[in-house]
């Protein structure tokens, strides 16, 4: 797998920029990554950065109205909270968010 089919994106919410002032990012993964494989994901698609830890976990589907009578839902997905080493790069892509 390529570094660019494991991560499939950031996560961008109020509670994922605080966290980019202690170098925590959160991103969204493919399902079947491990921790091992988004470590070096990160590490090849942002040059210069050192993962200290990464936590994984699966956010479940939530239900949505499509209409008058069944509900559906909506597809499951992995999210990727990474910590960086302090004397690690930051990554420049959320630092015009902050």
């Amino acid at each position: 797998m390529n570094a660019y089919d494991i991560l499939r994106g950031p996560v961008v919410t109020e509670a994922s920029m605080e966290a980019v002032n202690d170098k925590r990012y959160v991103f969204r993964v493919d399902k079947s990554a491990n921790k091992f494989q988004i470590r070096a994901a990160i590490e090849k698609a942002f040059p210069g950065t050192k993962v200290a830890k990464v936590n994984t976990m699966i956010v479940p589907g939530k239900k949505k109205r499509t209409g008058a009578y069944p509900a559906g839902y909506t597809s499951e997905w992995k999210k990727a909270i990474v910590t960086l080493t302090k004397d690690s790069k930051t990554i420049e892509f959320f630092e015009g968010m902050v």
